[in-house]
């Protein structure tokens, strides 16, 4: 009886163990802060559209998120063995085998499809695999490449809000190119806040993503501040055009001045601290914008 109920343990504790594999190959902040503006630009392209279709996109969004970040493991798992903070992940520790890791991408692929398909539009259903395709065979090997790996990987980046404003409109308007392009330049110094602090790492791994050379100079410090600083303007163009108001005008230039005052404190240290601060800075900024302008549509 003992060894039965060991045995049956056991099983379970493996059941587990497997569960939580395949939950972090999933990435699951990132995948949902993908998700999240999916929804955010259909309820921006459309306030009281319908809560089901709401639903799927957010969960088509998420789905097809994550079948991109389990490709991109699966093309690193080797590169993943070098790195301090990826040397954990479910492949490099063989707690997932590539088949097992190809089998989950490719059902939250079809899924995430069939899902954006049956609910949506096929632009958008178009779009969010072409955001697939851009990260995952074209963004992740260009990162052993060069710099130009930051620009391609900021267009699968900034398109989910415009895959929530086609789900809802289904076209490509003004008003959807904004929201595209204010996430766009916030990639840049996001991803270059996010190379600057892990830059020993991805070396080990041969990662070319910071620009002017690839080195933590002066250079990439203003070229991270320009495009900071250019996120000001930009947060203000939905304002402009009608899409949002005043309130959250006020909101987006004041996130976008803290923001960009950061970059002044890399510009004269030079340090992981001050590349640290961006980072989280740019983590909190997209959110506490696309919360405001949300709040000011609805």
């Amino acid at each position: 009886m003992l060894t039965g109920q060991t045995q049956t343990i056991s099983g379970f504790t493996l059941i587990l163990a497997k569960a939580k594999a395949y939950w972090e190959l999933l990435k699951f902040r990132l995948s949902f802060l993908v998700a999240f503006s999916c929804a955010f630009g259909f309820v921006l392209a459309s306030p009281r559209a319908d809560l089901m279709v709401l639903s799927m996109v957010f969960l088509g969004g998420f789905l097809l998120s994550g079948s991109s970040v389990i490709v991109n493991q699966i093309i690193e798992k080797d590169l993943d063995k070098l790195m301090t903070r990826t040397v954990n992940r479910p492949l490099p520790t063989a707690r997932l085998s590539i088949r097992e890791a190809t089998t989950f991408s490719i059902i939250c692929f079809v899924a995430g499809v069939g899902i954006l398909f049956s609910y949506t539009n096929l632009l958008t259903t178009l779009l969010a695999i072409l955001s697939m395709v851009l990260y995952s065979f074209i963004y992740t090997p260009l990162k052993r490449v060069g710099p130009i790996a930051v620009f391609v990987g900021a267009i699968p980046g900034a398109l989910p809000p415009l895959l929530g404003w086609t789900a809802a409109t289904g076209v490509i308007s003004h008003e959807a190119l904004i929201i595209f392009g204010i996430q766009f330049i916030w990639q840049f110094p996001h991803f270059w806040a996010i190379a600057w602090v892990a830059d020993d790492d991805y070396k080990k791994a041969g990662f070319k993503l910071l620009p002017s050379g690839g080195e933590k100079d002066l250079n990439t410090a203003i070229q991270i501040m320009i495009y900071t600083m250019f996120l000001i303007p930009m947060g203000l163009l939905p304002a402009l055009f009608g899409i949002t108001g005043i309130k959250s005008a006020i909101v987006v230039t004041i996130c976008g001045v803290l923001f960009f005052a950061q970059t002044f404190s890399l510009m004269k240290s030079g340090d992981r601290k001050s590349a640290l601060k961006i980072m989280f800075g740019s983590f909190l900024y997209l959110p506490i914008v696309q919360i405001a302008y949300l709040l000011d549509k609805l």
